[in-house]
């Protein structure tokens, strides 16, 4: 039977009892775009995801650990804050449906329908990597198919459950199935061996050009920043679901795998994308329940801010 949505709650803008605003930094906490160029979105949501839930809380850790970081990156090209440059606000939380993956997935893109129709930019705080979709949807539906650049340890290409079009580990193959997503103008860094390395092969039948850990280890991060480059193009999104680090450096994720990234690595990533076309920005899959000494929160908070040093 189709869960329906509580008609007291239909409407209700305020969003589940997991929201929550700790504003970026010093930036204003509001839902004025008038004067804003990227707007902080959290999305508190894991009702797709088949492991370890907790990722509901992953905006309010993320935001929390804001708090914790220096005004200035400790990258030498970079000296200013992002803000003092950039007009950045935190819009706070979609209102997402806890128990209904499909109104969730709506109301995620109609949330950052919004913000593009105001034109600003989207960075997104997660939530489960489902979430995405919802984001790519909206950005598609203004720009077209996207190029995508997927900083993950899976390829999230399984096939659809029953009564479910999409969930955490799916939500790329139905991005790409439809037309939200040009494969050809995507690709997948941060893949290693797990069980998804069962389906690796149609990932590859669909044009997705995959960049394994174990490639950035042998060849660099400069070799994964250099096929970034020959592969995507205009209207670039970027989705990072925390687990492609690896779980020493960022135990707070519900699907963890061990031979990730390092912090400096995947701070090089998101660093090396200075430059290019990106319409959107997301962080998924932070589950503070499983973190240690907010050591994940405040990660996903610093890839965010180097993110935005990124745009100077």
């Amino acid at each position: 039977m189709e869960p329906k949505i509580w008609p007291e709650r239909a409407d209700w803008q305020g969003g589940s009892s997991f929201n929550s605003l700790f504003p970026f930094m010093d930036i204003p906490a509001t839902r004025d775009l008038s004067n804003a160029d990227y707007a902080i979105l959290g999305l508190p949501f894991d009702g797709s995801t088949l492991l370890r839930p907790g990722a509901r809380f992953g905006p309010r850790a993320i935001r929390a650990a804001f708090s914790l970081l220096d005004r200035y990156s400790d990258n030498p090209q970079q000296r200013d804050p992002p803000y003092s440059q950039l007009r950045v606000v935190d819009y706070g939380d979609a209102p997402l449906v806890s128990y209904h993956p499909e109104e969730t997935l709506a109301r995620t893109q109609q949330a950052v329908e919004t913000l593009l129709g105001a034109d600003v930019q989207p960075i997104c705080l997660g939530g489960d990597h489902s979430l995405s979709l919802g984001c790519v949807r909206a950005c598609a539906a203004k720009y077209g198919p996207l190029a995508l650049v997927m900083l993950d340890a899976h390829p999230d290409f399984w096939t659809s459950p029953p009564n479910l079009t999409a969930y955490h580990s799916n939500w790329l193959r139905v991005a790409v199935e439809e037309g939200a997503v040009d494969p050809n103008r995507c690709i997948h860094v941060g893949f290693r061996r797990s069980n998804s390395m069962t389906i690796l092969d149609r990932v590859l039948a669909s044009n997705i050009t995959v960049v394994t850990t174990d490639d950035v280890r042998r060849l660099g991060v400069g070799h994964a920043l250099e096929a970034i480059r020959k592969v995507v193009g205009e209207s670039l999104y970027i989705s990072l679901d925390i687990d492609c680090v690896d779980p020493a450096f960022a135990p707070g994720t519900g699907v963890p795998e061990v031979g990730g990234f390092t912090s400096i690595e995947i701070l090089e990533l998101v660093r090396g994308l200075k430059g290019l076309p990106v319409v959107g920005f997301d962080v998924m899959e932070v589950s503070p329940a499983y973190d240690h000494a907010e050591i994940t929160a405040l990660l996903a908070a610093t890839l965010v801010y180097e993110y935005l040093m990124s745009r100077l």
